[in-house]
């Protein structure tokens, strides 16, 4: 396996953890979408069809500047989503991991960008148009952590 494929591989699934982004629009990110100083992403195309924003991290700005000057091509990455794909099952096949799809990282990230936006807020992250998922499977604060925003 070429070494700096699987590194890519790695970013981009630390990447996803950072920003609930899907697998396909990390590998399609462009260097023209990235606005460094602003912190966040431009993604024109999405799943649902409408281009929307996505804030970054420190870490995962840091993962950004890493990863784009690891080499010279249009996409940040710099890998397909065939790629990606084929070598994320094949790093988990070779460390003994079965129950785990890069699509899990997206589920994880806006489970914890729940505990610090809002519904709309996070429903503006994530690109959801209906807010029902969001409030039913992502936002699900504990009774002790609503508890804490009391005081």
């Amino acid at each position: 396996m070429p070494y700096k494929q699987i590194q890519r591989t790695a970013a981009a699934f630390c990447f996803a953890l950072e920003t609930g982004m899907r697998a396909g629009e990390i590998v399609a990110l462009t260097a023209e979408n990235v606005f460094w100083e602003r912190r966040f992403v431009h993604l024109p195309h999405t799943k649902n069809g409408l281009a929307r924003d996505v804030p970054l991290s420190p870490h995962a700005l840091e993962i950004l500047k890493q990863v784009s000057l690891a080499h010279d091509n249009k996409r940040i990455f710099g890998i397909s989503s065939t790629n990606l794909d084929a070598l994320f099952r094949k790093l988990k096949k070779q460390i003994g991991i079965e129950n785990l799809h890069f699509h899990d990282t997206r589920r994880e990230a806006l489970m914890r960008l729940a505990k610090i936006y809002s519904p709309l807020e996070l429903a503006k992250i994530s690109g959801h148009k209906d807010l029902r998922i969001l409030l039913n499977i992502y936002y699900a604060p504990t009774a002790e952590e609503l508890a804490e925003k009391m005081c």
